[in-house]
């Protein structure tokens, strides 16, 4: 039997897979919000009469976790606990057909650029003048800020493109407006985001400009962090580290896909860079910048990787000593170059050797974070949890990174969203412990 529980106009969005996906939510909240729509983000309680699921499509896992979740509404609608389940996203961008045929219960399914179309199903209205607004789901000191959307690089094993289509910047002045939108909400931190950072400007200025979006952005009164993830390292305008390193609202911290240790494998892969170009150019990027933290990610097993194959990224790993590093075991994707090849790698073996590898880092970050201890840091606490305030370096992205827990006592009070000068005390693999200066 339907419940009565259900709230009139009130929407539950679901956001599942990375960076990208929680901005595009947060846009979406914020124009059914301005429609009048009461809007929840991740909402455990069944009282939403409408469910909007912005789903991932990039590996395996992503789609399994984003297929789940489907049905999982779809079920709780044929129990009468929410009314309408919509669907959004690169999965619904990719497989659109497939899932209606599948799931013939879902009312609706979208694209990554339909939000336009999705407000006209809910019989709302897509303001333009609301461009740029975004409800955030991040706490409220720090907010992820998107500068360009889709990717023209030629990866064989990326699906992206298939989803998020071609590279396209968004302008610097409307950025620069975000960000100041941003700062006036309590955002201290952003932490710029793409499917490329370093491509960016190229479509809109003739030429790479995120150095220029750089030193525009160190210009926002209220902005004390700003982070750079997914930087492409074929082509790397050296220009940004120069900004970087003039700049002290520019985290020393870059995140930047490496993919893979092997020349070989590199060039199947179509990386546009061999193993020899990148140690060449994370050298010049910490002689350029010593206490920059780097963290990369790595793909393994992918096709005709050999045991050999893998040693070398291996050794390449243990000299290289990333800052932080993540390793997924090869997905072959339909439609990408790379599904030419034969997956001819065990999934086993594939799991086996990514453990090897995170093995290898996890005794790197403990012999880097044991470095730590006796140094005074720059910290911004995120959150409270059991007797501790637990916060972040410049060298540390939320959910990814160390953090850095200091135990409350009752002469300390730290505010969610401040910095603190911290002393660290001790070190394990992934964390740090330390007082705050008095």
């Amino acid at each position: 039997m339907k419940t009565k529980t259900l709230k009139k106009n009130k929407i539950n969005v679901i956001t599942l897979g990375c960076s990208k996906n929680i901005f595009d939510s947060e846009v979406m909240m914020a124009q059914l919000k301005a429609n009048d729509f009461d809007v929840a983000h991740d909402s455990e309680r069944n009282d939403s009469e409408v469910v909007i699921i912005n789903t991932c499509g990039f590996i395996d896992n992503a789609k399994e976790e984003s297929v789940n979740t489907i049905v999982n509404y779809v079920e709780a609608k044929k129990s009468g606990l929410v009314d309408k389940v919509y669907v959004s996203g690169c999965l619904s961008e990719r497989y659109r057909d497939d899932l209606i045929k599948e799931l013939p219960e879902v009312d609706a399914f979208f694209g990554t650029r339909e939000l336009p179309k999705l407000l006209k199903t809910l019989n709302a209205d897509y303001k333009h003048e609301l461009v740029g607004e975004r409800l955030l789901t991040t706490p409220s000191h720090y907010a992820y800020l998107k500068i360009a959307e889709g990717c023209d690089r030629p990866c064989s094993f990326c699906a992206i493109p298939l989803m998020r289509g071609k590279h396209k910047s968004t302008p610097i002045e409307q950025l620069i407006d975000q960000a100041k939108n941003l700062a006036a909400k309590g955002v201290r931190e952003i932490m710029l985001i793409a499917q490329d950072l370093t491509f960016y400007g190229i479509d809109l200025y003739k030429k790479r400009s995120l150095a220029k979006l750089l030193e525009q952005l160190c210009l926002v009164d209220g902005i004390d962090w700003i982070r750079l993830h997914y930087a492409y390292p074929s082509g790397f305008p050296m220009d940004v580290i120069q900004v970087m390193k003039e700049n002290p609202k520019i985290c020393n911290y870059l995140d930047i896909p490496l993919q893979h240790g092997s020349s070989r494998i590199l060039k199947a892969m179509r990386r546009g860079i061999n193993r020899e170009k990148t140690v060449q150019l994370i050298a010049k990027i910490r002689e350029q910048i010593p206490s920059i933290a780097i963290r990369t990610t790595l793909i393994s097993g992918y096709p005709g990787e050999t045991q050999e194959d893998f040693l070398e990224m291996f050794n390449w790993v243990k000299a290289m000593k990333f800052d932080r590093l993540g390793v997924f075991c090869y997905s072959h994707e339909e439609n990408t170059y790379a599904f030419n090849f034969n997956d001819d790698v065990p999934d086993s073996i594939k799991k086996e050797r990514a453990e090897k590898i995170m093995d290898l880092q996890a005794s790197i970050s403990y012999e880097l974070n044991q470095q730590k201890i006796g140094k005074i840091f720059r910290v911004l606490i995120d959150r409270i949890e059991g007797d501790f305030f637990v916060g972040r370096t410049e060298y540390d992205s939320p959910e990814v990174d160390n953090e850095v827990f200091i135990k409350k006592n009752d002469s300390t009070y730290l505010p969610i969203g401040e910095f603190v000068d911290v002393k660290i005390q001790s070190a394990d693999y992934f964390d740090l412990f330390g007082n705050v200066m008095s």
